[in-house]
């Protein structure tokens, strides 16, 4: 006779647990053969389907001489042409208990004409000034910068005082950034250390495609998920947290310290990228509507969370030394396919950031298990059967 499985109970329903050596490797929402959301994605249902998109990271996992497990997440608007071609952006702030620099200045000239980081709550600024730092050391012509650099607190699992990110660091996230192909998502860059619905949570991207008057645009969505309680996860509005509750899968293990990790306190950044020609204030708009995205799958903005959005968009080219720019802005009539296509697109990008990130294990001993996708499809397939991928 066959070696029994160990056999897990969710509500009254037992299944068969595979062995940890038989333990699925991480996958994608959609290669789990689950979807969410109606439109359709992008070939690589990645942030970097939208023209000239490139993304890199930097991440660092160590044990000594301080324990670290973070990074730094890197976003080119277009590449290094950014320096002189410059993109329209907006900023939404669902809830301001965080930091995105840079604001002030993007809300008066509505513009980007650098790069984007993420990273951890207390490295903030020498990301920024590495941005600074990458625009002398290329050369740009720019007589001062104001970089947008983001947040979210990865001190549970890293010892965030140790201060281990260095200007290296940030560096080679830039430099390392690639456009037009998958990039890595879960434990990497300024997701690493992050905590999302008490799962391991991190990096996520995807996209949506959307057709106005013939024309086909991109809205590409990257997330830095470290927000969320466990019993309103949702997925495609299926109660996961409360079917993969605590007592099915522990949401953290402590080690020597008896802190536990936050719940629905936290932080997510979103940005938001397109193709579609849209102005400043159609930026902002589309950036509001990663709130919709969250909140399918359990965001409500806690008090002491940092949900803050930012959107651009490529469809324009405004040159640093131009005196009269023509542009052009999609009606607005035509915003809701792209409103849709945004709230889609951040849905799917947290959910992707969950299923690719493994469970980690950090400082004081403790340990944030990943959502395990075997219960994840068992669950989907009893409350979603006819939305397979």
């Amino acid at each position: 006779m066959g070696q029994r499985l160990p056999m897990v109970v969710i509500h009254g329903r037992s299944y068969p647990r595979k062995p940890k050596s038989e333990a699925m490797s991480r996958a994608r929402l959609r290669d789990l053969g689950l979807k969410v959301g109606t439109l359709p994605p992008g070939p690589f249902n990645a942030i970097t389907d939208v023209p000239g998109v490139k993304v890199g990271y930097s991440t660092v996992i160590q044990d000594s001489p301080r324990i670290a497990r973070t990074g730094v997440t890197a976003i080119w608007p277009r590449g290094r042409e950014i320096w002189t071609d410059y993109v329209f952006a907006g900023t939404f702030s669902f809830n301001g208990n965080g930091e995105m620099t840079g604001l002030p200045w993007l809300a008066e000239q509505g513009l980007l004409g650098a790069p984007i980081g993420i990273t951890n709550t207390y490295q903030v600024g020498i990301v920024r000034d590495a941005i600074t730092a990458l625009a002398v050391r290329d050369g740009a012509s720019q007589a001062f910068h104001l970089p947008v650099v983001a947040e979210t607190y990865d001190g549970w699992l890293s010892d965030i005082q140790a201060f281990t990110l260095t200007q290296e660091h940030a560096f080679a996230a830039f430099d390392s950034a690639v456009g037009g192909c998958a990039i890595a998502e879960g434990n990497v860059g300024g997701g690493t250390g992050m905590i999302c619905h008490e799962f391991k949570g991190g990096t996520g991207t995807a996209s949506r495609v959307v057709v106005e008057d013939g024309e086909r645009y991109t809205v590409g969505a990257l997330v830095q998920a470290n927000y969320g309680a466990r019993d309103l996860l949702r997925v495609d509005g299926v109660p996961v947290g409360r079917e993969i509750g605590p007592d099915v899968v522990p949401a953290h293990r402590s080690g020597k310290s008896a802190v536990p990790p936050p719940t629905t306190e936290g932080s997510i950044i979103v940005v938001l990228a397109t193709n579609a020609p849209l102005i400043p204030i159609q930026c902002q708009r589309l950036a509001r509507r990663a709130t919709t995205g969250l909140s399918w799958v359990g965001g409500i903005g806690a008090n002491g969370s940092g949900d803050i959005f930012i959107a651009f968009s490529t469809g324009n080219h405004v040159g640093q030394n131009d005196r009269i720019s023509n542009v052009k802005m999609i009606a607005p009539d035509a915003m809701t396919s792209l409103f849709r296509a945004a709230a889609e697109a951040t849905e799917e990008a947290i959910l992707n950031a969950m299923c690719m990130a493994e469970t980690m294990s950090g400082r004081d001993g403790r340990t944030i298990h990943a959502l395990p996708l075997d219960l994840l499809q068992e669950v989907m397939g009893r409350y979603r059967p006819e939305r397979r991928a």
